[in-house]
């Protein structure tokens, strides 16, 4: 009766449909709304820049709207960080114009060469750079050839009002960046710093509950392998982060070196991991059982999630007082009694592991409740590269884009040559350090260019000659730049709609008075393709370094430091850990396992040979030490194996004699780690350079 009078059997799957239905809408809505959010950031930046820079009667204002499409991210941190670095690369990139135009006022040649040679520069420096740093690098270069697009006009000579060009160019840059910033600090409050510190804590929370897993050894270590690797890379994608973190808060800026201190804790938690996986996995199962037990006993037992659900927010209570139980659980395993190398290996490494820990809750107190190390002040970021060659490819590289549409434009006096070589350089400098996307993502800027030269041409000629206010100038823009910014607020096709936000504007050119010439507009239109393909044109000819390749030159630039370190006065130790962390860092993500396992060997072999260095002389055995290392170093592992093992009676001797026995044995501990990497990757190590 009840079904008949409300439509039957059927009501409940309609009802059922709808329900679904909705809750699929309501969660894209709950989707789309960060990203529109954003793209109505970037409008209003947009609007506000140009009304500046109308109100003040500056020449070409659509350079303040490009910025501010520029400088616009989705989260707060980077945009200003962004906006802080184009500020530093716009003024280097107008003095250096300013200064060659000095140099060469009435030779073209010389110029154009000295502006080539530029762009070499900055992008040799952009691609050994990281993040926004990076970008400031390459923005000094196309800056130069913005200013000189402007002074070089149509026949190649420079007109004498370069300084004018760039005092004018930086002003309505600097426009853009300052109504950027207000635009997006008055909207977004921003949360960097707290997400960095959920980062950090969810990382550590991780680790140190599989490396619970591997002390139990309920985990061999080939299981926990692939585990690793993908720690590493959450710990490398951490970087742009804490720029953004940085970017927020002026008083993390001071303090940066303990966040990459932080970053590095996790890396040494990693190493020291992997060290005690090995040794585990050589000896019987009671054996390895008996130790991870031991070790277990000495680590507290809130850190390891035993028996609990895992919370990472539980590491942001009170960064201090755990930062207290791991220095202590540190020196309660360095302290261990421990009657065999093995144990003593294990227990140091497990000590190493909780010493990364410590560093990362440093970073966390200054994350959570802004507390730093009383010597934080003192503490430095040393700046390593992995490897010098990508950046000289990247250099070549645009010094012959750049020259070679310098050439081609004063063979066919094309008009907006100038323009086209400001394109070429965008390209060239600004994907340069992107290595294995850099074509995939000159190509989408290309793509984006042509579709945005479409949308300007429909707002240019159809919609703005029917509005004549700013209101409803900015509606017409907001009809473009919202949905743009929304897009490249996505994850998908970045370079594609980053190019379509940031290039509307320059390509509509408004102005005070505006005009609306097709012919003008469609060589500019040109200008920014060709200049654009040239880029993609020249990531195809000279491409970046194949991942294998880039590979195979880390393991041998490894190699060759290790035996430099085996020979060489003694070097502190986070100098070689802060060097093999920048290459781990760097190893391409289709490395191979193997080769990732070497790498990761290299370094542990590096840190148990400086520690040795400063034990054996102690102890008196300097010279056996000297002369194994000496048959490493050729290389011969077979020879230095011999001479290992006899290092290592000597060692075992001291311990029934006079001597403290915990020096002894922890020197064999070591001694072990070399000779078990010496082992397992002994093609490695044994090959020629």
């Amino acid at each position: 009766m009840v079904e008949a009078e409300f439509g039957g059997p059927g009501v409940a799957p309609i009802s059922r449909l709808m329900t679904r239905l909705s809750d699929a809408a309501a969660k894209a809505a709950r989707a789309a709304g960060p990203p529109l959010l954003f793209g109505l950031r970037l409008w209003a930046s947009v609007c506000l820049a140009l009304y500046v820079t109308f109100w003040l009667e500056l020449d070409n204002a659509y350079w303040a709207g490009t910025s501010a499409a520029l400088v616009c991210q989705p989260h707060l941190g980077a945009s200003l960080r962004k906006g802080w670095f184009r500020m530093i690369g716009t003024v280097v990139g107008a003095v250096w114009i300013v200064a060659l135009a000095a140099w060469f006022p009435q030779d073209r040649v010389g110029f154009l060469t000295g502006l080539a040679l530029w762009g070499a520069a900055c992008a040799y420096v952009a691609t050994l750079l990281r993040n926004f740093a990076s970008y400031a690098a390459a923005l000094a270069g196309f800056t130069a050839a913005i200013l000189a697009s402007d002074t070089l006009g149509t026949t190649g000579g420079t007109d004498g009002q370069i300084f004018t060009y760039a005092l004018a160019r930086v002003s309505e840059i600097w426009i853009g960046i300052a109504c950027a910033g207000i635009v997006l600090a008055g909207t977004d409050f921003g949360a960097a710093p707290r997400r960095l510190a959920l980062l950090f804590a969810d990382l550590t929370e991780k680790i140190l509950a599989r490396f619970g897993v591997t002390l139990a050894r309920a985990a061999l270590f080939s299981d926990t392998q692939p585990i690793r690797r993908e720690f590493a890379r959450q710990v490398i994608a951490l970087d742009p982060v804490i720029d953004e973190a940085i970017g927020e808060s002026s008083w993390l800026r001071y303090r940066a070196p303990l966040l990459q201190e932080a970053v590095d804790g996790l890396f040494a938690a990693l190493a020291g991991w992997r060290t005690v996986a090995v040794q585990l996995a050589s000896l019987p199962e009671e054996a390895a059982k008996q130790q991870g037990a031991s070790i277990l006993r000495r680590i507290p037992h809130e850190f390891l999630s035993t028996g609990a659900p895992p919370d990472p927010r539980r590491w942001l209570d009170d960064p201090i007082a755990t930062r207290r139980q791991s220095d202590a659980a540190v020196r309660a395993l360095l302290a261990m009694p421990a009657t065999t190398p093995s144990l003593r290996l294990v227990a140091d490494e497990a000590a190493r592991v909780l010493a990364g820990v410590s560093r990362v809750l440093d970073g966390l107190a200054l994350l959570v409740v802004q507390r730093s190390p009383s010597d934080a002040h003192r503490r430095r970021v040393r700046f390593y590269v992995p490897d010098f060659l990508p950046s000289v490819v990247s250099a070549v590289r645009a010094f012959v884009a750049v020259g070679a549409v310098s050439v081609f434009w004063i063979v066919s006096a094309w008009p907006n040559g100038a323009a086209a070589i400001t394109w070429t350089a965008i390209g060239v400098t600004l994907f340069a350090p992107r290595a294995d996307e850099a074509y995939a993502r000159a190509v989408g800027f290309t793509i984006g260019n042509t579709l945005v030269t479409a949308c300007a041409a429909i707002a240019g000629f159809a919609l703005l000659p029917q509005v004549e206010t700013f209101f409803g100038f900015s509606t017409v823009l907001g009809l473009f730049l919202v949905p743009f910014g929304a897009m490249m607020a996505q994850s998908w096709q970045t370079a594609m709609f980053t190019a379509m936000a940031a290039n509307f504007v320059p390509l509509l050119a408004p102005a005070n008075l505006m005009t609306y010439n097709t012919l003008q507009f469609y060589n500019t239109a040109l200008s920014i393709l060709v200049g654009s393909t040239v880029a993609v044109v020249s990531f195809r000819l000279l491409p970046p370094l194949a991942p294998s390749l880039r590979t195979r030159r880390l393991l041998a630039k490894t190699l060759r430091d290790l035996r430099h370190l085996a020979v060489s006065p003694l070097r502190r130790r986070e100098d070689w850990e802060g060097r093999m962390y920048s290459r781990l860092a760097a190893l391409p993500d289709p490395a191979e396992p193997l080769q990732r396992g070497q790498l990761v060997a290299a370094l542990s072999v590096g840190t148990a040979i400086i520690h040795l260095r400063r034990i054996a002389p102690g102890l008196g055995l300097g010279a056996e030490l000297d002369a194994a290392l000496a048959d490493f170093a050729r290389p011969d592992v077979s020879a230095a194996a011999t001479r290992f093992a006899v290092f290592d009676q000597h060692l075992a001797a001291l311990a029934d004699s006079d001597v403290p026995t915990t020096l002894p044995l922890r020197a064999r501990g070591r001694l072990l780690s070399i000779c078990d990497a010496l082992v397992q990757h002994r093609d490695y190590f044994d090959a020629r350079e």
